[in-house]
């Protein structure tokens, strides 16, 4: 089942998400969930929050794969949510 994790930086964390990005891509490739996901950029084209749809068994797997995301830990996000997410629409051609 896919879902889809939406997430907004704190303010002024940009030097956060820095620091805590390679480990948060190393958990990407470790748990090898995600199918599709980058970074919100602010008015200024720097980082500041996240979409990431990433396929997990159920509701409760989801959150625990999100919660245990290097950013969640480091605190990088003022709010995120996990929400469950069909593919309906593929310009693109992926296959999830």
């Amino acid at each position: 089942m896919l879902f889809v994790v939406i997430a907004t930086d704190k303010k002024d964390s940009l030097k956060l998400r820095m620091e805590t990005r390679e480990a948060h891509f190393a958990y990407a490739r470790e748990t090898g969930a995600i199918k599709l996901g980058g970074p919100f950029l602010d008015a200024d084209g720097e980082m500041a929050g996240s979409l990431i749809i990433f396929e997990a068994e159920d509701i409760e797997t989801a959150r625990a794969w999100h919660v245990n995301d290097p950013y969640v830990k480091a605190g990088l996000f003022a709010h995120s949510e996990v929400r469950p997410w069909k593919l309906t629409f593929n310009p693109v051609g992926a296959e999830f």
